[in-house]
């Protein structure tokens, strides 16, 4: 006989019935949808954090290959667009295939700047964004041939090497910040003036004083407050540029291969190849990091799928006008100062972008940001992030004389290119533009050394724990 259904208990006395859709409420902080008044400011704050970095490359290449006002105005254009869309694919991305759906910010990479510069300086007046922009198509391809097998080298690093990368981030990356409070442009008469240094650390004393008496959000949009009120000072300072918002077009779509089509080059190729491998050490750098900030770690198919939209975007970016496209470390460090951790938050951010592509003059708007200002809210931001390196490493198991060794050397390569700048320039090309960037310079040493000492020849021996999949 069937045993009579059992519903919910009542009568005088009895527990009120506990719903299933009550009960599993709680949300992991990466999926939280926040509201608009918490969501738009906190997306604001990763806009202005990462705009001068976006801006950039496009500027510098652009002035190198000859182009006038309205040409720059396209490639910055076109910058922010392909920055917008890798962005949206990475937060929300397609589930199993592409985007690692973490609060990570995609756009085009400060890393590719020298070596497309000498590109340009071999090809001739008009083709120099034909060769650039064949290389670095034939990069983004080459970067989704060998993602899968990047990812699958998670084994590799273990949180011994991850909190050395992590720290390096942060430590190689602060000259940025640093020439931004100078003023940015080392050829202006006014770079690393008083009253740069001056606005600078008025930035960041105001970002320190919201951090200290703030309470609840008002602590987490510390560094926007900070951005705000430091431009507000510079404009009666006459220490902001609004000639950005006069010469500035309302509208501005980018048009396929406008600059030419593009060439392929064999010495170029190679050259931006090598500088993909770089990014894409780098960009699963900047996973790995994300991911332990949010608690979400960072796995092997997380870093494919990652990896597979920086190659599909580095591919895609030259039919508008986009460079090679990599992680922004910036935006991981404003993550780990807010730890406002939610996709959603940077995907409108990169929804954002789009618009500001669109339409130029909306992102002369954001570019009234001072330099100055910018670099210090900077030194808050990669501090940060060697902060959360310097966390990882507590946890790596540093009371093993061969652990602080591994530690102490890969560190130590890392600073070797901030340090001395020219250390590297009798080395053949490829090997200045791999070792000439600390970040990858100290990984390449952390995972080697990483090797020596726990994986070759140490079987009977207990390896340190790789990271965990989410």
């Amino acid at each position: 006989m069937a045993l009579p259904a059992k519903g919910p208990v009542t009568g005088p006395g009895s527990t009120p019935p506990v719903h299933t859709e009550d009960a599993v409420t709680s949300v992991h902080p990466v999926d939280e949808k926040l509201h608009p008044s918490r969501l738009v400011p906190a997306a604001l704050q990763h806009i202005a954090a990462m705009y001068a970095g976006v801006v950039t490359p496009p500027l510098i290449i652009g002035q190198a290959c000859g182009l006038d006002l309205e040409g720059r105005t396209r490639l910055i254009a076109a910058s922010l667009l392909i920055a917008g869309v890798a962005t949206l694919l990475q937060t929300l991305g397609v589930k199993g295939f592409i985007g690692n759906r973490l609060p990570f910010v995609n756009a085009a990479s400060s890393a590719g700047i020298a070596p497309i510069l000498a590109i340009a300086e071999t090809n001739g007046d008009g083709r120099q964004l034909s060769a650039i922009y064949g290389a670095v198509m034939v990069a983004g391809v080459f970067c989704l041939a060998i993602g899968p097998f990047f990812g699958r080298l998670l084994r590799f690093f273990p949180p011994l090497v991850t909190g050395v990368v992590i720290t390096l981030i942060g430590v190689t990356l602060m000259p940025v910040p640093v020439g931004w409070a100078q003023g940015g442009d080392k050829a202006a008469a006014d770079f690393g003036s008083m009253r740069n240094l001056a606005l600078a650390a008025f930035t960041l004393g105001v970002i320190l004083v919201m951090q200290r008496f703030g309470k609840g959000f008002l602590k987490q949009v510390a560094l926007l407050f900070g951005l705000l009120i430091g431009t507000l000072v510079a404009i009666p300072a006459g220490m902001a540029d609004f000639s950005a918002l006069k010469s500035a077009p309302v509208a501005a779509l980018p048009t396929p291969f406008a600059f030419g089509a593009p060439e392929f080059q064999p010495a170029a190729i190679l050259s931006l190849c090598i500088v993909m491998l770089v990014l894409m050490t780098e960009s699963s750098a900047g996973m790995l990091a994300l991911g332990e900030i949010c608690d979400r770690r960072a796995d092997s198919k997380v870093i494919t799928r990652g990896l597979r939209t920086d190659g599909l975007a580095t591919m895609i970016g030259p039919v508008f006008g986009g460079f090679p496209t990599s992680a922004f470390a910036q935006n991981v460090g404003v993550v780990s100062l807010t730890r406002v951790r939610s996709r959603y938050v940077v995907a409108v951010a990169g929804a954002t972008l789009l618009v500001l592509g669109a339409f130029p003059v909306l992102g002369a708007v954001v570019s009234l940001v001072p330099m100055p200002v910018l670099g210090g809210a900077g030194i808050v931001l990669f501090g940060s992030i060697a902060v959360s390196g310097i966390r990882t490493l507590s946890e790596a198991g540093l009371d093993d004389s061969s652990n602080i060794i591994l530690v102490a050397v890969a560190l130590g390569a890392g600073i070797i290119p901030l340090a001395a700048p020219t250390f590297y320039a009798e080395f053949p090309a490829w090997a200045q533009t791999v070792l000439g960037s600390g970040i990858s310079a100290g990984a390449l040493v952390a995972v080697s050394l990483n090797l020596f000492f726990h994986h070759l020849g140490t079987r009977s021996r207990q390896t340190v724990p790789a990271l965990k999949s989410s």
